[in-house]
């Protein structure tokens, strides 16, 4: 990640943004006292918000889990040919 000075931040807002944004990084602001804060877009923070509720979720963390051990083995649901031909509209 990035780190730039509240100074360079604010004489830079729009150009910094659009970088933020564009490249989907986020980027450290430091202050003269030592505290910092983090820009992130909208998209990413929502992506992230979304990443940790799964990862916080019991049930779901378990399902990703019996979905990679199923994967794994081959022990998975295997659709019939016809059910693959309906599935990707052939």
């Amino acid at each position: 990640m990035d780190t730039i000075s509240v100074n360079k931040f604010r004489d830079n807002l729009k150009s910094v943004v659009e970088q933020v944004v564009n490249k989907h990084e986020p980027l450290k602001v430091t202050r003269r006292a030592g505290e910092a804060f983090i820009v992130i877009s909208a998209d990413d923070w929502e992506q992230e918000q979304e990443t940790i509720h799964v990862l916080k979720s019991k049930s779901l963390m378990q399902q990703i889990a019996d979905s990679i051990e199923t994967h794994t083995h081959g022990t998975g649901y295997q659709p019939t040919s016809e059910q693959m031909d309906e599935i990707t509209g052939i």
